[in-house]
């Protein structure tokens, strides 16, 4: 007995430890995946550790600076779904007459959104790896949000089905009264709509939500913007509307995609990205609008995220910078983060 009583222990021991492994293997893999990420897209402005002014983007930046993110006492106060959606959110405009903003509503223009550019694991990842830089513990179960994702998009998927059979059954005996109905009066009778709209309308609602439940899986695992490119624009704008269309822009510029928190005019603004003076020069618009509706389309490695412009939006802030064009510096040229493609090579091949 004790010998079987032993290896039974052992047994149970042993599937504790493996379960053990495999539970710590995947948070170090979630910790380690939110440290590079980290490192990559944050660390600029927030510093490795977190702390002010330990970023080398962290003093050019305009206020409000990036916060403390080891001050415990004050990260403590924020839910990991409030760190969530501060990365992962819809950028605001803080001009005055711009987008209405809520009292719970992030809108420092500065700070840029992931939504666009990071899948929700990887952002969960990074809200993993800031929790620790004030020696807390992220306390939202990432595995469990992916199985209710796949458990909605199932449930979905099986209403849609049944759905669907309603529908075609509604349709169908429409269909054949109307076939009975044309027997008996000798002449084509046409099915009525009405008597299947309602199936129609259930079938429709259905695989709208079934598409934002696909959608919702995707994004869990799968960058937005990967793999897709960005149609050519139309940056036609009449004459009379231009001027309208450069102050537009240049308030999006600043109130609304924070543009100058990472990049430069003079001496004002970040320097993670090319300084912009003399963008009107270095850069077309086609690529300028291209690059700022989805800048990993066009160079995966980049800092700069997508920030969901709008096409209105894009264009506008592409009028704008296609206004930049400050004189000719005599400082050494510096590489641009996004050099332009042949097809599209800039009218000026000099530096900022």
């Amino acid at each position: 007995m004790k010998a079987a009583r032993r290896y039974v222990l052992g047994v149970v021991g042993a599937l504790v430890g493996i379960w053990a492994v495999a539970t710590l293997g995947c948070a170090n893999e979630q910790q380690q995946k939110g440290h590079e990420l980290y490192g990559h897209y944050c660390s600029h402005c927030h510093g490795e550790s977190g702390r002010q002014n330990e970023g080398f983007n962290w003093s050019s930046m305009p206020d409000p600076k990036p916060k403390d993110l080891t001050n415990k006492s004050e990260m403590a106060t924020l839910k990991d779904n409030d760190i969530f959606n501060t990365i992962s959110r819809d950028m605001k405009d803080t001009s005055e007459g711009g987008d209405v903003i809520g009292d719970d509503d992030f809108a420092v223009p500065t700070m840029p959104t992931f939504k666009y550019t990071l899948s929700e694991d990887e952002i969960w990842a990074i809200v993993g790896y800031v929790r620790g830089l004030h020696d807390m513990k992220l306390e939202f179960k990432v595995e469990e949000r992916k199985k209710e994702l796949a458990a909605a998009l199932q449930t979905a998927q099986g209403n849609f089905d049944q759905a669907t059979k309603t529908y075609e059954a509604a349709e169908k005996q429409a269909s054949d009264e109307a076939e009975k109905k044309s027997e008996a009066l000798k002449k084509d009778v046409e099915a009525d709509e009405s008597s299947y709209a309602k199936e129609l309308a259930a079938m429709g609602q259905a695989k709208k939500d079934l598409d934002a439940a696909q959608a919702a899986m995707n994004n869990f695992s799968t960058r937005p913007g990967k793999g897709t490119s960005v149609a050519r624009p139309d940056l036609t704008v009449k004459p009379e509307q231009v001027a309208k269309m450069v102050e537009l822009g240049q308030r999006l510029y600043e109130n609304k995609y924070g543009c100058n928190g990472c990049h430069s005019l003079g001496a004002d603004g970040g320097k993670v990205g090319p300084a912009l003076d003399r963008a009107g020069f270095r850069l077309n618009g086609t690529w300028i609008y291209r690059w700022l509706k989805n800048p990993q389309a066009m160079k995966p490695e980049t800092r700069m995220p997508a920030l969901g412009l709008s096409d209105a939006d894009a264009k506008a802030v592409t009028m704008y910078l296609g206004t930049l064009r400050a004189p000719q510096s005599e400082a050494p040229t510096e590489k641009t983060e996004a050099p332009a493609t042949k097809a599209e090579a800039p009218a000026e091949k000099s530096g900022k």
